[in-house]
């Protein structure tokens, strides 16, 4: 498939994908549409391992919903359309991690949320928050559901009624971003975890990325009981056998996803 509105790349196992519509990269339905597809495609893709979510250009991760599309069926539809998608990278059974190399506001924001991992430039320039109370209106791509669950209810709160944005250093410090980088290393940041988290066994990521996901939704007891059927899965794949002899034998596993 050809994506108009997306950079699509590989190294390794890792996927790459940049949003290129600079210098803010905003979100319409197309975008929305081609995130949706090249994650489809790479779920099925037993090469790629974990996937790096960034913006080109050096202004803007995502400033979010476009605004030009305000108004029109396209911009009604991708309302629906975004909380599909964003909720598709959350379940995405690959870790997704956003390398934030611009401001990240609105639904830009929410993007990043939606990834397992967040890496986050530390410049004057780049910030993240949820500005939509400046303009009448709400977060409407899952901006008031997962920000309370990273950053907490508090610190949440501060930033969807005050319009408030936090920088690297504060973003950190709130849990929102996973870790900080500095300026000429924040794809490289990206990539080595992508590379690590590419080496691990990929039922194992997948079955773990599950169990939180679904866990978060609901009782501590349920929570269990999915963890219980994840576990009882992985022990079942050639890969545990391969970390137990490599344990063993002292030497780094090789883990092929069977």
């Amino acid at each position: 498939m050809a994506y108009e509105n997306l950079l699509i790349e590989r190294e390794e196992n890792v996927g790459i994908i940049t949003l290129n519509r600079p210098p803010a990269n905003p979100i319409n339905l197309a975008v929305l549409d081609e995130l949706d597809a090249v994650l489809t495609e790479w779920e099925k893709d037993k090469a790629v391992r974990a996937i790096v979510i960034t913006g080109a250009g050096e202004r803007g991760f995502s400033a979010g919903f476009d605004l030009k599309t305000a108004g029109t069926p396209e911009g009604e539809k991708s309302m629906s359309r975004g909380q599909e998608v964003f909720s598709h990278i959350e379940k995405c059974p690959k870790p997704v991690i956003a390398a934030i190399n611009g401001f990240a506001l609105g639904g830009g924001c929410e993007l990043a949320m939606s990834c397992h991992f967040r890496i986050m430039l530390n410049s004057e320039r780049v910030v993240m928050g949820q500005p939509e109370i400046d303009r009448g209106i709400i977060p409407g791509w899952g901006g008031t559901q997962r920000l309370p669950r990273l950053a907490g209810k508090t610190k949440a709160m501060e930033m969807l009624l005050l319009g408030t944005r936090v920088n690297a250093p504060e973003a950190l410090s709130i849990g929102l971003v996973t870790r900080v980088s500095q300026p000429g290393q924040l794809m490289n940041d990206a990539k080595e975890l992508a590379g690590a988290l590419a080496k691990k066994a990929p039922v194992a990521v997948q079955v773990i990325l599950d169990a939180v996901t679904r866990g978060l939704e609901t009782t501590t007891d349920q929570g269990v009981k999915i963890e219980l059927e994840g576990s009882q899965r992985v022990s079942r794949t050639k890969d545990a056998m391969e970390g137990a002899m490599a344990f063993i034998e002292k030497r780094e596993p090789v883990f092929t996803g069977e």
